[in-house]
Order: C-alpha cells, then structure tokens, then sequence
C-alpha cells in the first residue's frame, strides 16, 4: 500500500461524489418547495390536517431511501457471500446505517402527521409496529457488527443477519393489507378503513414523484460517502499494518 494507491483512490471517487453532491441538493430543493408551495391542499381535510398533510412527501421520500438503504445491505450482503470480497460487505454496512438513519425520520414524521390525523402521535397500528421493529432489527444489526475484530468473521455473520432482516421490509409494506389497519395505503389500492386518508391530485402526484427522486438521490450521494470513508478506513488500517509489520 502505498501514497499513489490512496490518492488513486480518492480521485476516482471525488468527481462522482461531487455529481451526486449536487444533484442531491437540487433534487431535495425541488421537492421541498414543491411540498411547501407547488402541490395543492388535500381538499376532504381542513385546518391543521390539512396543512400537516403537506409531511407526507418527505414521510414517503425517507420510506424510499430507506428502502433503498436496505435493499443495498441485501446485495451487499449476497455479494459478499458469493464473492468473499469485503468491497461488498463496505456498501452493506453503507446501506444499513443510512437506511435506519431515514427509517427513523419515516417513524418521527409519521408522528407529526398522525397527531392531528388520528389525534394521537402513535398507536400500535400493525404499519407503525412493523416499521418499527424493523428499525430495531437493523439497529442490531450494526451494534451485532461491532462484536466482530475479524473483518471477514464480521462480514459473514453479518451477511447472513441481512438477509434474514430483509424479510421484515416486505412485511411492513403489506402490513397494512395483510392485517386491520388505519393506516392509508398509497400505492396499489386503498385502504377503507383508514383515518386521515386523502385522494391524490395531479400536482400532489408530481410533488410526490419530486419528493421519491430527491430523497432517492440524497440517498446516493450518503451512500457513496459513507462507502468512501470506509474504503479509506481499510486503507488506513492496512497502512498501519504494513508499518507493524
């Protein structure tokens, strides 16, 4: 390992997390003011339910970047079981920590919005229940990777978890069809028995393809970084190994 196998690799990431950087921060300006501005009031709401509703777009944004974020730990996952190369088992690290980071903001804006919407900031509707513990799951999923020295070791339990805690991301998604529940469903049908449930015009779908975009770029452009501030993390710690050495 030397200074020119560093730099190379700084180099070859710079132009792309530049790209990504910025396209990212035009991409979430847009969809803010689009949220903000662009897109039209739910008209069966009225008050404070009505102006809450305008959440939804960075509620549904953060569910899409942290799918995202937990479809990346399940082929980074795979592609380090099949390749045993720990380049994959970095973007599957990546992935879960940016993924639970908006699996996160998905739960808190979804309290925002529930307050005037169910008049409660949360109750244990089986979407909010299995959004939840699949947070959780992914939360244990980086506190199981720190009880590993072994980078290979880690990245093979950790591999295998992953794609068991996969499973818990479909379930949420049909959770709302699957059991009794108040939640809307956006995507795929509706759901009758929902509170606080609104039909989607034209502008609101444009806002809501704007908002899916930019958080799916923001997405990116952390993923990349926090992929790059690992990859540098190995080259250091071979650095270091070579100095023992």
């Amino acid at each position: 390992m030397n200074e020119s196998t560093v730099q190379g690799g700084a180099g070859r990431w710079f132009a792309l997390l530049l790209v990504f950087d910025a396209v990212a921060a035009l991409g979430m300006i847009a969809a803010t003011w689009a949220a903000l501005l662009y897109a039209g009031d739910a008209i069966n709401l009225s008050g404070v339910e009505q102006v809450a509703q305008r959440i939804f777009y960075f509620h549904i944004g953060s569910n899409i970047a942290a799918l995202l974020g937990f479809l990346a730990s399940l082929v980074g996952s795979l592609g380090y079981l099949i390749s045993r190369r720990l380049m994959w088992d970095r973007w599957a690290a990546a992935g879960v920590e940016i993924g639970t980071i908006f699996g996160v903001f998905v739960l808190l804006s979804g309290a925002i919005w529930a307050k005037p919407a169910w008049n409660t900031y949360w109750t244990w509707d089986p979407r909010l229940t299995t959004a939840t513990i699949t947070v959780l799951i992914y939360i244990a999923y980086m506190l199981f990777r720190s009880g590993f020295e072994n980078p290979d070791t880690r990245a093979r339990f950790a591999g295998i978890y992953a794609i068991f805690a996969f499973l818990s991301v479909p379930l949420t998604y049909y959770s709302a069809r699957l059991f009794r529940s108040i939640h809307p469903i956006v995507f795929d049908g509706a759901n009758q028995e929902a509170q606080g449930g609104f039909s989607i015009g034209p502008t609101m779908g444009q806002t809501l393809a704007m908002a899916m975009i930019g958080f799916a770029l923001l997405f990116f452009a952390l993923l990349f970084h926090r992929v790059r501030q690992l990859e540098l993390e190995s080259l250091i710690h071979a650095i270091r190994g070579e100095i023992v050495e």
